[in-house]
């Protein structure tokens, strides 16, 4: 039997296994980066008697979230009240035009460091220069599926290139003791021409990696799929080769019909819902519940910080119950475990990382958030018996900052609600110090520019 290095207990553990099990006065039992026993604290602790006990009291310890679909970023609060496109085109096509390596490195320590405070562990980030974005996972400790944010065509040549996704691949794929991996991504299909298309696809393909793009977000795209290639968005993607690849991710996927769900169902695709941005930009409510009775795997991502303004994936799975509510008119859809389940397993089948992370199960990965119980938005507290209703408070309660303690691969990196790994005074100084100039250049480039988008060109 392995012998653990510690064992946390607390007031309930949440263990998002296949059952859902709930251990009311439980405890786990960590041995390096893994967990190696899981049940009551009586139990684990008379089997390792001679194991340091850390009991966390009034608290729930649970599997550490995962982020589906994020952008680093620092433009929160700046970027407001547009559709979809005409943002894009008025606010982020030009800050990536003008953004320098070091802007986007700071972007993802602010944005990293603010995921683990609110108890996301994992973050799927599609961002710029993610040699740095690297550097911040591999010091503050998250695990990070890095994604750059790529335009392979010539109007849209200012994003990242292939080129450099392959090379991001080649250094980081792997690194950080596994907590960082590197898929191949396109900003959006139409951001890259045909040749663009097929390499990603070979890339991917190449080195045994995941894909992940944008599409389906806003109703306008239909018809431009439409005008383009004569088919709806999936069917696109899958007679292009894209569905060939290892796996793929698809952000948003709010306007599929009927054919497209059971297109993605029979290949390897998984879908990222993001319930707070696709309101925030008015671009639809997602068929989510249709897709995982098809057997889609869903994850919950929060999107960027421009579109959502916070990285709280609490707060997504509150939102995305209540928007399926509301989509189905009734009250008893999206319920409280499917969300959870979203932002936990589901979230890492959707990554295609459910055999390590995702579910507090002996084997995995010691990836875990301790919540407090002792607030009144977890009051009344009953993790057993015939008022349980702990999942009920995880999803519409809690919020990100009621977590005192992350883990990650067994690592404490947020401890009393505190960040261990990096200096949160000085990531805050750093955003400040950069963001003036970053606007600057954007508002001179928007000057001199008309704000263009797809639709104004069709795309040739």
């Amino acid at each position: 039997m392995t012998q653990p290095d510690l064992i946390l207990s607390a007031a309930a553990i949440v263990t998002m296994d296949t059952e859902n099990r709930v251990i009311a006065d439980g405890a786990v039992a960590i041995s390096g980066n893994t967990l190696c026993a899981i049940g009551t604290k009586a139990e684990l602790c008379a089997a390792h008697p001679a194991t340091p006990l850390r009991d966390m009291g009034d608290c729930v310890i649970m599997p550490g979230l995962i982020n589906a679909h994020a952008h680093s970023g620092f433009l929160r609060g700046t970027a407001e009240h547009l559709p979809v496109w005409d943002w894009l085109a008025q606010h982020i096509n030009p800050m990536h035009r003008m953004l320098r390596p070091h802007e986007a490195e700071a972007a993802s320590w602010l944005c990293y460091a603010e995921s683990l405070l609110s108890g996301t562990t994992t973050v799927l980030d599609m961002w710029r220069f993610m040699d740095g974005s690297a550097r911040a996972a591999q010091a503050l400790g998250n695990r990070l599926v890095a994604v750059p944010y790529v335009g392979e065509h010539p109007d849209y040549d200012y994003f990242d290139r292939l080129d450099q996704n392959e090379a991001l691949i080649e250094n980081w794929h792997g690194g950080a003791n596994g907590r960082v991996q590197v898929w191949v991504g396109l900003e959006h299909l139409f951001y890259a021409d045909e040749a663009g298309q097929a390499r990603a696809i070979d890339m991917a393909k190449h080195h045994n990696t995941g894909f992940h793009t944008h599409c389906s977000e806003a109703e306008i795209e239909l018809a431009e799929f439409r005008h383009r290639y004569g088919k709806a968005p999936m069917h696109v993607l899958s007679d292009l080769g894209f569905f060939e690849c290892p796996r793929s991710l698809i952000a948003h996927a709010v306007w599929l019909d009927d054919a497209e769900i059971d297109l993605i169902s029979r290949h390897a695709v998984a879908v990222a819902h993001n319930p707070v941005s696709n309101m925030k930009l008015a671009s639809g409510i997602a068929p989510i519940a249709e897709m995982l009775a098809a057997g889609v795997p869903v994850g919950l991502g929060t999107d960027g910080e421009k579109e959502n303004n916070n990285f709280d994936m609490f707060e997504e799975m509150k939102t995305a119950s209540l928007l399926g509510k509301l989509r189905h008119r009734d009250a008893a859809a999206m319920d409280s475990w499917e969300c959870l389940r979203m932002a936990t397993i589901g979230g890492a089948r959707a990554l295609g990382l459910d055999h390590m992370i995702g579910s507090l199960e002996t084997g995995k990965r010691a990836d875990l958030i301790a919540l407090r119980k002792d607030t009144p938005r977890m009051t009344p507290f009953f993790p057993d018996g015939p008022w349980f209703n702990l999942q009920h408070n995880i999803v519409h309660a809690v919020r990100g900052s009621d977590v005192v303690l992350t883990m990650v691969d067994g690592a404490i990196v947020v401890d009393d609600g505190q960040l261990q790994t990096g200096d949160m005074t000085a990531i805050l100084a750093r955003i400040h110090e950069v963001a003036p100039d970053l606007f600057a250049r954007r508002a001179a480039w928007l000057a001199q520019n008309p704000s263009v988008q797809w639709t104004d060109t069709q795309g040739a």
